[in-house]
């Protein structure tokens, strides 16, 4: 019986490190994807002039919508895009120019004005998507359940988008700080991030066809 239960435990740890690796792995690889900090700009630039509710509410719009995309994705994109005869890399393609019409309207007019008249569309685009559910946040996604499993998959999302909650939660305060001016600046040199980004996405996209 000590034997048995020995080797169990033994079999437990080994899993349990296996697992601890793997969901490592899966949220850095997804953290940096995403990459919460680094929106912060877009985030803010878009919700400057509403009130808390109304900013709180996109935030939640942006995470749940986010989270959503990606774990449907990361079970079902693989089908999802070949139903639709769409290939990953014309995926890329496509949010690659989404992404670069984001960049040019925070270069031109410091902020994003399609949002409508419903503050929660701007939750969902452009910030959910592409911005952090984008191609390549999907394509991490995709190759971390075929490589890793649903649990690791989900508990990765889950994790990063917690983070990512919290991070654009404090913008505002980081934002008061900064001021008008430095907003301002801050939104145009990361609208020069984004296109660089969007461009990389069409490019990957065109060498894989």
């Amino acid at each position: 019986m000590f034997d048995i239960a020995t080797i169990s435990s033994h079999n437990l740890i080994s899993f349990l490190n296996i697992f601890g690796d793997d969901l490592l792995r899966a949220t850095i690889s997804l953290f940096a994807v995403i990459n919460p900090i680094g929106t912060i700009p877009l985030f803010a630039s878009m919700t400057q002039k509403m009130q808390k509710v109304e900013r709180d509410r996109v935030l939640k719009t942006t995470v749940i919508t986010a989270s959503a995309l990606l774990m449907i994705f990361a079970v079902a994109g693989t089908q999802i895009l070949s139903i639709f005869g769409i290939t990953i890399s014309s995926f890329m393609i496509a949010g690659g120019i989404l992404l670069f019409v984001v960049s040019i309207e925070l270069l031109t007019h410091g902020g994003w004005r399609f949002g409508g008249t419903v503050s929660d569309e701007s939750g969902v685009v452009p910030l959910a998507f592409p911005l952090l559910a984008g191609p390549g946040a999907i394509t991490t996604v995709i190759l971390s359940f075929q490589m890793s499993g649903l649990m690791v998959t989900i508990l990765s999302i889950a994790i990063v988008m917690g983070i990512t909650y919290v991070v654009f939660f404090l913008t505002g305060k980081i934002y008061k700080i900064l001021g008008r001016r430095g907003s301002l600046i801050i939104t145009r040199i990361f609208a020069v991030l984004i296109a660089a980004i969007a461009v990389q996405y069409v490019v990957d996209g065109l060498k894989t066809i």
